[in-house]
């Protein structure tokens, strides 16, 4: 009896983690990826250095689809066994840095990929690259995978469809060979970085056999703002909390680092803080900062009042320069008009603004810097539409989907890298029996 034939569609992170775990649980498996290189989103993350997973991974990580669904999935190949499965079968020595994120030893990206790659020829995957697949049909208890073959330079992205779209035409080229296959995942990805070959295909597919899509956004994308601060204290990086406010009142709360640009503001909180603000579309929308996260206004105040009394001869710009970077200490003083005026001769009234301006600054941001930049793509398949045990599609059977296609997306800090981990295995060993 002939071992049963596992097409994996796009080898991202997902993919080919699907791809290995259908091999080694038997399978025949041929993976298909629609640009000519493999794994340039692998290459890309973690500024290069490749954020393998998290020191605690949880269902509160992610958003997007049911948490009791990715509490299973996530149970069923957890952080821990990620870590070995990198070290002690892939051969990849990992680090665990403060954050709490692992990162390889060698600090490249390529050592992952490398890894990953060299397991599936191990384990007798046939990888094709520049293969995209246009046509997904169903031939009884079978499938035929209609491939577009991708040659020499070319550029994706044509097919990205603007936020909020959940329709999408399949590609309008005929498949230039058929594969014929006993079951598939489809692991094509979502929209974030389209020059990669992220542009949609995958959605066409899956709308194509049934299946409802969420509308998308990006997620874990850049703020465009307009405050001085990103030209003044361009390269600047602090510890601070974003709020979005929607309508009015703070509809959402992230802590953590934020690098000023010359377009706005990256780092953790803004990425964090992206697919919020796309999720707000339509509503007055505006982002505030805190200088001093977890500080009241009432704390700060006091504060002051203790070191006017302990240091009446100092400035503003003195006790700012104690507890934030030099440059952002400059442009408050001078927003404040205080100058070198003594702390204990400020007036309160004056004082108040300066100190809540530190705890709200509105950043003036104007938008994101979508998915040329975002690092997933919130939205997508919805997640009610496959079996939480085994991720199989409950509106095409002999369909599995894994990864990123999937309207589930975590935040920064290898937490959708361990999504794809765990759901390409989960995917995988079922499609392989």
């Amino acid at each position: 009896m002939l071992p049963r034939h596992v097409i994996v569609v796009g080898a991202g992170a997902a993919g080919v983690t699907a791809a290995l775990r259908a091999a080694q649980a038997g399978a025949r498996v041929t993976l298909l990826n629609a640009h000519p290189r493999v794994g340039l989103k692998i290459l890309m993350s973690g500024g290069t250095r490749c954020n393998v997973t998290h020191r605690e991974v949880t269902e509160r990580d992610f958003h997007g689809g049911s948490p009791n669904v990715v509490r299973r999935v996530l149970r069923a190949f957890t952080p821990e066994q990620t870590r070995r499965w990198f070290e002690e079968e892939l051969g990849v020595a990992l680090k665990l840095e403060e954050s709490g994120k692992y990162f390889p030893v060698s600090d490249d990206a390529q050592t992952v990929l490398d890894a990953l790659l060299a397991a599936c020829e191990r384990a007798g995957v046939a990888l094709r690259s520049g293969a995209r697949v246009v046509r997904l049909v169903r031939a009884g208890d079978a499938w035929r995978a209609g491939v577009q073959h991708v040659r020499g330079s070319v550029e994706f992205g044509e097919g990205v469809a603007p936020a909020g779209q959940s329709s999408w035409p399949l590609p309008a080229v005929e498949p230039e060979e058929w594969l014929e296959a006993d079951a598939v995942v489809l692991a094509s990805g979502g929209l974030s970085f389209p020059r990669t070959g992220s542009d949609g295909t995958g959605y066409a597919l899956a709308l194509a056999l049934g299946h409802t899509l969420v509308p998308t956004v990006p997620a874990l994308t850049p703020l465009v703002a307009v405050d001085p601060l990103c030209h003044s204290a361009q390269g600047v990086t602090l510890e601070t909390e974003l709020a979005l406010w929607v309508d009015g009142r703070v509809a959402e709360r992230v802590t953590g680092s934020l690098l000023f640009a010359h377009f706005g503001v990256t780092g953790p909180a803004a990425l964090d803080l992206s697919r919020h603000w796309h999720g707000a579309e339509g509503h007055a929308r505006r982002v505030t900062m805190s200088f001093l996260p977890g500080l009241s206004l009432e704390a700060i105040e006091r504060e002051w009042v203790a070191y006017a009394e302990a240091n009446p001869r100092r400035g503003a710009r003195t006790w700012l320069g104690e507890r934030l970077p030099e440059r952002i200490a400059d442009v408050l003083t001078s927003e404040s008009g205080l100058g070198g005026a003594a702390m204990s001769q400020v007036p309160r009234e004056r004082r108040s603004k300066l100190l809540r301006g530190l705890l709200e600054r509105d950043l003036g941001v104007t938008g994101t810097l979508g998915y040329e930049k975002a690092e997933v793509t919130a939205g997508v398949v919805l997640l009610a539409e496959v079996d939480a045990s085994t991720l199989e599609s409950l509106v095409a059977p002999g369909l599995w989907l894994c990864g990123e296609i999937l309207d589930v997306e975590g935040r920064l800090g290898g937490f959708n890298f361990q999504w794809s981990w765990s759901s390409g295995t989960v995917a995988g060993r079922a499609a392989a029996t």
